[in-house]
């Protein structure tokens, strides 16, 4: 009786560890759901792979934010959703739609990990037809 105990409380252990276990930090969310390039700064990497409407910019995060600032500046945002996330080894991402005073846009954010914490290496964002 004693070791199903512990194997239940072990089990339930380990569940929890893998149920909370965040690929993707929950600041990179709340930073595009207030349209924050200030925020999102903090989960940028040194270099970002940054396309905004078709416009392709490998940066540094001072020019990334530059990028993000003059994009949400354009385009107030309403609200942001995750649609998609997902992990593959040291790399984790999210698909989302962004809303906004101007129309909804796509948003891919690409991570990967470093020192176990995940950074932005590539932000997609792209206007959608509705």
């Amino acid at each position: 009786m004693r070791k199903r105990i512990v194997l239940l409380l072990t089990g339930l252990f380990v569940w929890l560890t893998f149920a909370f276990a965040q690929d993707v930090p929950v600041g990179v969310i709340v930073a595009l759901k207030k349209g924050s390039p200030q925020e999102l700064n903090r989960y940028l990497g040194e270099k970002v792979d940054l396309t905004i409407l078709n416009k392709n910019v490998n940066a540094d995060k001072a020019v990334a934010e530059g990028e993000l600032l003059s994009f949400f500046s354009s385009n107030p945002v309403k609200g942001f959703d995750v649609n998609h996330e997902g992990k593959r080894g040291e790399s984790s991402f999210i698909v989302g739609t962004l809303r906004t005073g101007n129309g909804i846009f796509r948003v891919n954010c690409f991570f990967r990990r470093i020192q176990n914490k995940y950074y932005i290496h590539q932000i997609r964002i792209d206007k959608t037809e509705l």
